[in-house]
């Protein structure tokens, strides 16, 4: 049934196969943020209450949302090479974490630049922004585990149990606001029925949202790579690879 999956499992091919998609997401990565934040940034309406100041909200959902949405995705790649032993899903998940990583931090710097002209502060020990701050040091948990062990297989298991068990994190930070008495406010997109955004601050937020997205896959299609080149090194393909580079410098 999976056979049609089995020459994918290759890291040549998967190399190959990714370098091809590669450009296609940091093109349109490009071109939805470009848009989304000329748009919001520019020319979306002032809000009633916070001013311009609301204009921050472009690069932080995003940044946000995809701060956990990558955590999943490590979370499940983690969890696949615990249960199936595919060395694979191992540096699929430690190619997620630097990006995720970078979005949190970004998350939590755009929410204080956004928090001190809103809440009057940069930063409180607000229930969502502890709980993101956890997930940053999740992150770098994750990556420091890794690198801990000389035997990188070990190293990649105890990150990957780290990765499963701080999944507990996430809905903490999703429903942080309903739990809790927060300074942050409820959902606003996704109550589709009626949304709390008018329509034209709500659409290049969304194209924002997107644009992260693919620029979290381009990231990480990035690392990725680099990351079958540091394991297969003494492969025979990436051998023939850097004799090309070589030749192609030599021109």
């Amino acid at each position: 049934m999976w056979k049609w999956l089995h020459p994918y499992a290759k890291a040549e091919t998967q190399y190959h196969l990714l370098g091809k998609f590669q450009p296609y997401f940091g093109v349109l990565a490009l071109l939805l943020l470009t848009v989304s934040w000329i748009w919001g940034l520019g020319f979306a309406p002032a809000d009633y209450q916070q001013g311009n100041a609301f204009r921050m909200i472009y690069p932080h959902v995003p940044a946000a949302i995809w701060s956990m949405g990558i955590y999943a995705s490590l979370a499940i790649a983690g969890a696949i090479g615990l249960v199936w032993q595919i060395r694979h899903a191992y540096l699929g998940m430690i190619a997620m974490a630097p990006v995720g990583a970078t979005f949190t931090f970004l998350a939590l710097v755009t929410g204080a630049i956004w928090g001190k002209p809103t809440w009057g502060t940069w930063w409180v020990w607000d229930a969502r922004l502890t709980a993101e701050l956890i997930l940053l040091f999740l992150y770098l948990g994750i990556l420091a585990l890794y690198s801990a062990f000389q035997d990188r297989r070990s190293g990649a298991k105890a990150a990957a149990i780290l990765a499963v068990v701080g999944v507990i994190n996430l809905p903490i930070i999703h429903f942080s606001v309903e739990w809790w008495n927060t300074l942050h406010q409820g959902a606003t997109i996704t109550k589709f029925e009626k949304p709390s955004m008018a329509v034209e601050m709500l659409i290049p937020l969304i194209l924002s949202i997107f644009g992260f997205l693919f620029l979290s896959v381009w990231l990480t299609i990035i690392r990725y790579r680099n990351l079958l080149l540091q394991e297969e090194q003494k492969r025979p393909w990436v051998l023939a690879l850097a004799e090309q580079s070589l030749k192609g410098e030599k021109k």
